[in-house]
């Protein structure tokens, strides 16, 4: 039976996997229906939201690994730009909220860490292994749902790496650190808003200004925007600022369904801490683990872990687009040392992430949405790291910086 008998070719000659997308369908649904029966229907709604965010990401291909790879060999900021209008919407939501200003009849809480050696250092690690994974915390989810092998070995590395880190993070939190810094709280909600939407506008002015510099004009975010027609809506791709406004929208239904922010990493933690308490390590021992909320998750089902459900979701989400797309599980020769970049730069992903109190999503996205100071801190350590991370990739047979 020919591959052509289980796909299907739509008007304007869009291709879409049928096969996948049908199990994809059918995953969804189940777990929502698991979800809704086991747990709540809140935790199902979460799962939706992550197939949401999964979907967004796939169909702009809005990873932060590229976006930053891009700056810093080309010159161009389109997608750094894009990540900061993100955030910046975003936090006109978050801050107010996390301030009090608005009575939800119920509290939320932010991501919000203190700033100490812990912070700058694993976001460093973080940046630098991004580039040898391929991916950010995100972006490996989403390309790990479209089907990429490699991508599947990072994961391996990030779950690895991150459930380290929990054996060795008290420790680090022993070394000097700044106490938890909230702008929505120094300097109240509408003064933390301002604060942090001029320095989020300051960084996407001076990205703007350095690829004018470089390159004469600037790429416009919303590129695309006016092309966008229902069949690329639904098969993509997507507009940079599309994906930006809808992964600001599920940020914010995230908080108000879970009472805190879109994380990623705590989930690869506690899969590689149950994994590892399977395999007869006692996990339960270490000091992270005997935490009472963190003792509950490890005895508990991962469907009650709500970082969990949503990555499931962004995995499924991711498939789906890339099903949609008819570019689901493309087949491609990776090279041994590629190899060997994916499970390093998983590695230093996971315990950088696990060190710095989350990844590009929970400490910068939300971080800096939270308006958090360790979110600035995160994102100018783990640029520096990005670059290193890009000055070694030829080691590993991978492209870095081009020669002048």
């Amino acid at each position: 039976m020919t591959t052509t008998t289980f796909n299907a070719k739509l008007a304007g000659g869009v291709r879409v996997d049928i096969p996948p997308l049908l199990v994809i369908v059918l995953a969804l649904a189940a777990g929502v229906l698991v979800l809704s029966s086991a747990v709540s229907v809140t935790q199902a709604l979460l799962f939706l939201t992550g197939g949401l965010l999964g979907l967004a990401l796939y169909q702009a291909s809005f990873g932060f690994t590229g976006g930053w790879k891009r700056f810093a060999t080309e010159g161009r900021s389109r997608s750094m730009r894009a990540q900061f209008f993100m955030i910046a919407i975003t936090a006109i939501v978050f801050i107010p909220l996390m301030s009090g200003a608005f009575d939800l009849g119920r509290s939320v809480v932010g991501a919000w860490a203190p700033v100490g050696v812990s912070v700058i250092l694993g976001a460093f690690m973080f940046g630098a292994g991004m580039q040898l994974g391929g991916g950010c915390g995100s972006g490996t989810l989403f390309t790990v749902g479209g089907g990429s092998a490699r991508m599947l070995v990072t994961l391996v590395g990030f779950i690895i790496g991150a459930t380290v880190g929990t054996l060795h993070l008290p420790f680090w939190l022993q070394l000097p650190s700044l106490p938890v810094i909230r702008f929505g709280e120094s300097f109240g909600a509408l003064g933390g808003t301002l604060l942090t939407l001029v320095g989020l506008a300051a960084i996407i002015g001076l990205l703007a200004y350095i690829e004018k510099r470089k390159h004469g004009n600037v790429e416009s975010i919303f590129s695309g925007l006016k092309d966008l027609t229902p069949s690329s809506f639904l098969h993509g791709p997507w507009p940079l600022i599309l994906a930006a406004v809808v992964l600001a929208l599920g940020n914010v239904f995230t908080l108000l369904l879970a009472g805190h922010p879109w994380s990623v990493t705590y989930g690869f933690g506690l899969w590689g801490a149950k994994i590892f308490e399977a395999v007869g390590i006692e996990v339960s021992s270490w000091q992270f683990w005997q935490n009472p909320a963190q003792a509950r998750a490890l005895q508990n089902s991962v469907l009650f872990d709500v970082t969990s459900v949503m990555n499931f979701g962004v995995i499924l989400g991711a498939a789906l687009a890339a099903s949609l797309a008819g570019k689901f599980a493309p087949k491609a020769a990776v090279p041994f040392l590629s190899w060997v970049a994916a499970i390093v730069g998983g590695l230093l992903m996971g315990y950088g992430a696990r060190l710095s109190f989350g990844c590009n999503i929970g400490a910068l996205f939300s971080g800096i949405a939270s308006g958090s100071l360790h979110g600035w801190v995160w994102f100018v350590m783990a640029y520096l790291g990005s670059l290193l991370g890009i000055f070694i990739r030829p080691l590993f047979g991978l492209d870095g910086f081009k020669r002048a």
